[in-house]
């Protein structure tokens, strides 16, 4: 079997996702990579990183795998907890202040900043609708930035996730309060909340 034939049968094994230190741990020349990315048959997501071409991918996963800094958030973060029924035409995605990655020029994609400080606050990974691994906020910490967001934001998906997450039998509003106070919106939450319960 030829170098670029083990490649592709990698990525194929892995969803049709690749990594640069897998080939390089199979002793393959990187190289190679390169040369199945101008004959097409490898996609190049971000470095050290690739897909097949041809092959369905999940986007989530492949937009996940563009920076390590980005957190799935805000509409998209709804769709995921199913408190959204409207599939979400660009994906919401929560980076840190001064973030300066390949993310901003892409027209799928609307990003949000924080401070370094908040942008692991309420992260969890989840499977995508595809099955694979991805970093997205919990519910709560959702509906703080929903909260946060309500001006930028359609009104009936606001309202709708406001009101699916009130019934929600495993809803944490101990913690929902916990971290509208770390983002200094506890008196809107709390608003909120006192006329949703």
């Amino acid at each position: 079997m030829t170098n670029a034939k083990k490649i592709l049968q990698m990525a194929y094994n892995n969803n049709g996702y690749l990594m640069t230190k897998q080939v390089k741990n199979a002793g393959i020349n990187t190289m190679e990579l390169t040369r199945l990315v101008k004959q097409n048959k490898l996609e190049r997501i971000s470095r050290g990183y690739y897909a097949l071409v041809n092959i369905f991918c999940d986007d989530y996963y492949k937009y996940q795998l563009k920076s390590k800094n980005c957190v799935f958030s805000h509409t998209t973060a709804l769709y995921l907890y199913d408190l959204s029924d409207r599939t979400p035409l660009y994906f919401d995605m929560t980076v840190p202040v001064g973030y300066n990655g390949s993310l901003r020029q892409d027209k799928n994609v609307v990003l949000h900043y924080v401070k370094r400080e908040f942008l692991d606050l309420g992260l969890t990974t989840i499977e995508s609708p595809f099955g694979m691994k991805i970093r997205v906020y919990d519910m709560e910490r959702t509906i703080c930035d929903i909260i946060k967001a309500r001006n930028h934001m359609d009104k009936e998906i606001f309202s709708k996730a406001l009101r699916q997450y009130s019934k929600m039998k495993n809803k944490d509003l101990l913690k929902l309060m916990k971290y509208a106070k770390k983002l200094n919106i506890e008196k809107k939450v709390t608003e909120y909340m006192e006329v949703l319960l």
